[in-house]
């Protein structure tokens, strides 16, 4: 991620009475994301309607009488659709000599996204013997900040806002940002306000006992039509459609533990929330609110996550980062020709260059991580075709690998930011103080981390497996490349006294010795020997690595370890899934049995859904999962972290080239007897796979619907 939050800024603008804005309710359409406080009101600090990373609405509170409502309940609907509220009226003033008491009106706010637009109803019922003489006021601002301005950066100098425009029943804001781009949001009302400011609609209406008032309104960049209650239901219904379509893509799982059924249904609903229909297919955006955008590692990782179950999410995220692929030398971005994309954006600082992220290629690891999933899609669907079509994009990301990769000649795939403007460390620990030595000391660079050196052993083997699929050239070579690279990370890496790997080797050619979680992801690439991988797994579920709630990014007794920090000793979901799938790699189904109990406990103390990350404190009976106050909720690679742990778990793999599933020595979680798989696309045919406990932890597997010539092999 680009400039990690800070916790402490954070816990600096969390006050005593704002507990509820670390449980932001947040929806997302597209490029347009809303977050709000648990009332529905924008209250400023992060919160805001944004479009294209410019916020166009900063301030939006609804007012009984002067007061905010009580609060009965809110939250987002189960399909990620829909935030509603509802709440009571505080006291209200004397109505011709009566006193109005607390609670006699319900108030229900209902909200969504479509089309680049926010539309909103508010209903009053009231439940008074008597008329009630209602005051309605809804406060609205719109500041256009840039996200990164949001985020806490500071601007020497900004455009210039019109006055607001009113025009009986919307007030209409503009901006012409310093890019010359003029800017503009609009806020529409169903009924016109007896008073309109440039701030605030005032309503007031006289409510007969057990009767209703009713108030539509939208917001968005552009004007449109008035709000109705038709425009309200027609819009919210293509929401909805829309939402599920995206749900529903791939295969399904069903178990027969409803809690667990849950959680499932929740990583896939909270992905289709964030998956956007791009021209070049579908693109889970990685994060609200601070990087609800095309992120390169973060969709590779995501996409990765679904590929047993959704394949089609690949392909849309190979096509984008082919399309955004590097094709020069350029230092404030970061890229050198045949680098893939770390990062997209496009508000106006970003237009302006005031910050590098308008196209950012400042990952090292994007580009094997890139190459490695075509590997695992072409694998995985037989799609062909298609990787023929980007295979002049994979052979130019090799070549980056080979030509711009290596700074100092050591064979090693290495970063050192171009550029001031750039992120400091590009792996996907990309704080500040994430790579360091066992003293503490930050290390000079270049810096070749371990983790990036087993994605390139992947994408060299990709290569070489593609080639041979294609019949094109070079496949051995890449293969011997892949084993230098290995033989490489062995000799260079590997601590034999502690029997792990360290983290980094600087530009001097120290090695970088804390014990962090990034040699998991080496079990994943599936570089290390059986031996060596034992003992790095050994190390992972030790009580150092090993909260309860997860395996910690760096373990306990370490320079700079820290269970509240970014990067240094809290729990990352996806790193999780990762080091998960690296052991189950190696045969370990029982230790990912146990970070999967581990990892479902957790989300159950959140609503059953992973944040971006949480505090690595241990874990505790009758305690919860201590919340990263600045986490994104939902985060697209936390959302796909219960799927890939439960992909290892079940021992599943499928290769279309061959028409093959294969099943390896399958468990099943704990407290699920039974699970079901349907509709497993194959070769062009679908499977369903059927889980069942028969003695102990013995699993039965049988299949069913299963395409002709579609083979599939159980090994209990």
């Amino acid at each position: 991620m680009d400039d990690a939050p800070n916790l402490t800024s954070a816990l600096d603008e969390t006050h005593d009475d704002d507990s509820a804005r670390l449980r932001q309710p947040a929806l997302k359409d597209g490029d347009c994301f809303l977050v709000a406080d648990e009332h529905g009101d924008i209250l400023g600090g992060v919160d805001g309607l944004f479009d294209g990373d410019t916020r166009l609405l900063s301030r939006l509170g609804l007012l009984i009488a002067g007061k905010k409502p009580s609060q009965l309940s809110a939250g987002v609907t189960s399909d990620n659709v829909m935030f509603v509220f509802n709440g009571a009226n505080r006291p209200l003033p004397p109505n011709a000599g009566r006193h109005v008491p607390p609670g006699v009106l319900h108030v229900e706010r209902r909200r969504f996204l479509w089309n680049r637009r926010m539309y909103e109803r508010i209903r009053l019922i009231n439940h008074n013997l008597d008329e009630v003489m209602v005051p309605v006021t809804l406060e609205f601002a719109a500041d256009f900040r840039d996200m990164f301005e949001v985020r806490g950066m500071v601007r020497p100098k900004r455009g210039e806002m019109a006055q607001a425009v009113l025009d009986g029943r919307s007030a209409a804001f503009a901006y012409r940002g310093l890019d010359g781009l003029e800017r503009t949001s609009v806020i529409s009302f169903s009924e016109p306000p007896y008073r309109l400011r440039h701030d605030h609609a005032d309503f007031i209406a006289p409510m007969a006992p057990r009767s209703a008032l009713t108030l539509y309104l939208e917001a968005g960049a552009e004007a449109d039509e008035p709000p109705s209650r038709y425009r309200f239901r027609k819009a919210a219904a293509q929401a909805r459609l829309a939402m599920r379509k995206r749900e529903r893509m791939g295969a399904r799982v069903r178990t027969s533990n409803r809690r667990f059924n849950r959680w499932i249904g929740q990583s896939r609903m909270d992905l289709a929330l964030l998956t956007t229909d791009l021209p070049t297919g579908p693109y889970p955006y990685a994060g609200i609110p601070w990087f609800s955008t095309p992120f390169g590692r973060d969709g590779i990782i995501s996409a990765w996550q679904m590929l047993l179950f959704h394949p089609a999410l690949a392909r849309g995220v190979l096509a984008y980062l082919a399309s955004r692929q590097a094709t020069e030398v350029n230092a404030f971005q970061d890229s050198q020709p045949g680098k893939i994309m770390h990062e997209t954006r496009k508000g106006e600082m970003a237009v302006l260059g005031e910050i590098p992220f308008g196209v950012y290629y400042g990952g090292v690891d994007t580009t094997p991580l890139f190459v490695a999933l075509a590997g695992a899609y072409g694998r995985r669907t037989g799609d062909l075709d298609f990787i023929r079509g980007i295979w002049g994009h994979l052979k130019a990301a090799t070549a980056w690998l080979d030509d711009y990769s290596d700074s100092n000649g050591d064979g090693l795939i290495d970063y050192a930011r171009a550029a001031a403007t750039g992120l400091a460390n590009q792996g996907w620990k990309d704080s500040h103080d994430s790579i360091f030595h066992a003293d503490g000391r930050f290390p000079k660079g270049p810096i070749a981390l371990v983790e990036v050196q087993g994605y390139a052993f992947a994408a060299w083997r990709a290569m070489a497996d593609l080639a041979g699929l294609l019949g094109e050239d070079g496949a051995e070579g890449w293969a011997a490349r892949a084993e230098r690279i290995r033989a490489q990370v062995e000799d260079r890496y590997w601590m034999e006294e502690v029997g792990y790997y360290g983290i980094a080797i600087d530009g001097e050619g120290e090695l970088c010795r804390p014990l962090a979680s990034n040699a998991g992801h080496l079990l994943f690439c599936g570089l290390p020997t059986p031996e060596r991988a034992k003992r790095v797994t050994g190390h992972l579920v030790s009580a150092a690595f090993d909260s309860g709630w997860g395996i910690r990014t760096l373990a306990q007794g370490q320079a700079r370890y820290n269970p509240m920090s970014y990067h240094n000793g809290s729990i990352w979901p996806h790193d999780n899934a990762l080091c998960a799938a690296g052991i189950a790699r190696y045969g370990e189904r029982e230790t990912v049995a146990e970070l999967l109990r581990s990892l479902f406990t957790a989300a159950s103390t959140a609503d059953m859904r992973l944040p971006e990350l949480f505090c690595g404190f241990p874990r505790r009976p009758g305690e919860q999962a201590v919340p990263y106050p600045v986490a994104c909720v939902p985060q697209a690679w936390a959302a796909g972290t219960p799927l890939m742990v439960l992909q290892a778990l079940l021992g599943i793999q499928v290769d279309a080239i061959a028409r093959e599933v294969r099943v390896t020595k399958p468990r099943l979680p704990d407290g699920v007897s039974s699970l079901t798989l349907t509709g497993l696309e194959v070769a062009g045919c679908t499977v369903d796979l059927n889980f069942e406990t028969v003695r102990g932890s013995l699993v039965m597997v049988a299949a069913s619907n299963c395409g002709e010539g579609i083979k599939v092999m159980v090994e209990a």
